[in-house]
């Protein structure tokens, strides 16, 4: 796939990620702490009665419809006649960093929930790199986290509990390098393949996208449900959701 425009936009010709793309990527999933409790905020206002469980199902609910709204909508475009291709492929690459933004969200979200607080830019990004990537990601997180801390591997299930434990800020930049470097391989690919399915015209293209996205967030869901395995979750009302920081959050997300 390394000749397709797609790769091409995304990839040098040493194929390696363009400089620009990767930090657009690690950027994306980097979703800062107080944006994170804004949102948590927002879903509680909308729903003051629900239990956590409830509010991590409405989370997972939004991440689905955001996701799979942008798919389709960029999809779309490749019928319209004054939408060309390439105007097409930029608004996939756009949509790219959105399913990234949106997975990112969803994923300290549910870290929040249970009670796994993520100030550092390093250590979140290196949460969502593991959730996206699955048992690849959790195995490397797992052993590498073990490994720096001296100990042997742990198990993969509830491997998100070490993000919730005190651990160096120098642990999780040698974890994020290690990691860094397959997820932007495998990211770039598997959206790559999606961004092929949005730019079919006549239509077509709109329900590729849609479901392409669909089935990737489901994927992240499922890997999401294997991070917090087992760590129990904790009352909304704790979380400090007054904090002057989330104040100005949603302020700007408003």
């Amino acid at each position: 796939m390394k000749n397709d425009p797609i790769s091409m936009t995304l990839l040098g010709k040493d194929g390696k990620p363009r400089s620009g793309v990767q930090d657009a990527i690690m950027k994306g999933i980097g979703v800062q702490r107080p944006l994170v409790l804004a949102y948590i905020k927002r879903l509680r206002k909308k729903h003051p009665e629900a239990a956590t469980a409830q509010l991590a199902a409405i989370a997972e609910r939004d991440y689905l419809r955001v996701v799979t709204g942008s798919g389709a909508a960029v999809g779309g475009t490749a019928a319209v006649p004054a939408v060309g291709t390439g105007a097409a492929l930029g608004l996939s690459v756009a949509a790219t960093l959105g399913f990234l933004e949106a997975s990112a969200l969803y994923a300290q979200s549910l870290a929040e929930l249970h009670g796994i607080a993520i100030d550092d830019p390093d250590r979140s990004r290196v949460l969502v790199m593991g959730i996206m990537m699955g048992e690849e990601g959790s195995s490397m997180i797992s052993g590498l986290t073990s490994q720096v801390a001296g100990r042997g591997g742990g198990p993969i299930q509830g491997w998100a509990r070490s993000f919730g434990v005190g651990k160096s800020k120098t642990v999780y930049s040698s974890v994020q390098r290690a990691l860094q470097k397959k997820f932007l391989r495998k990211i770039i690919g598997t959206q790559a393949a999606s961004t092929l399915g949005r730019l079919v015209p006549f239509g077509v293209g709109a329900a590729i996208g849609g479901v392409g996205n669909r089935y990737m967030a489901k994927r992240v869901i499922e890997n999401a449900g294997v991070a917090f395995a087992g760590i129990p979750t904790i009352a909304p009302s704790s979380l400090p959701l007054d904090d002057p920081r989330v104040i100005e959050a949603e302020i700007v997300e408003d």
